[in-house]
């Protein structure tokens, strides 16, 4: 795994976002949808990928503020005080160092299982203990959920009983694409609709069944 960005930022960001959720969840009432906003905001995006305006050039309430503006909410600008280590602080301060740890998007570890609902649950287990226990219970899932994505193709090859060569020269889809999709260096859900149309015709399963 790489690194989202330089470890210089990440104490900053890790309390931004802390931030971000605990007034959000305040502000708006419900951590998991306002993090729904923040996921579907460009922001999130600028985030995970290190922009100094986002990860430190705004406070965290600033940041909650900003993510509502950008998405079509009215920006309440309630009096506040962080609360510290409350469970959507502490969401937000792990979800940070994971997504910087990974190197993946917000949106990818969301897709995996790692939301907010599942750090929640994982509180009271977790917020006392170091960072790297979370870390390997999250990184755990998000293995799991990309295996079983990847699965599906190979399975459905296994079954045919097809080399990965012979699943290219009956689908058309060349060797290394179905090799990157079977080892997850490529998601086959973000593919040309062409290609899993040609696999699943080869298969003789359903364009849903690849997913």
């Amino acid at each position: 795994m790489m690194n989202a960005y330089d470890k210089i930022y990440l104490e900053d960001a890790m309390s931004n976002l802390a931030v971000m959720l605990d007034y959000g969840t305040v502000a708006y009432g419900d951590a998991e949808k306002f993090y729904e906003r923040f996921l579907v905001s460009d922001i999130s995006r600028q985030f995970g990928a290190g922009n100094p305006r986002y990860i430190g050039g705004m406070s965290g309430v600033e940041l909650a503020e900003k993510v509502v503006e950008v998405t079509g909410g009215k920006p309440l600008y309630i009096e506040y005080r962080t609360s510290g280590r409350s469970a959507s602080y502490w969401a937000g301060w792990a979800m940070a160092y994971l997504q910087w740890y990974t190197g993946y998007s917000f949106e990818k570890i969301n897709e995996c299982g790692v939301g907010v609902p599942f750090l929640l649950y994982l509180y009271p287990t977790y917020h006392e203990a170091d960072i790297s226990k979370f870390v390997d219970t999250a990184v755990a899932k998000i293995n799991e959920a990309q295996e079983g994505a990847v699965n599906q193709l190979k399975r459905r090859r296994k079954f045919a009983g097809m080399t990965q060569q012979e699943l290219a020269e009956k689908s058309g889809v060349k060797l290394r694409m179905i090799q990157a999709y079977e080892q997850n260096y490529q998601d086959i859900s973000r593919a040309e609709v062409g290609s899993v149309l040609r696999l699943a015709r080869a298969l003789s399963c359903s364009v849903e069944d690849l997913f």
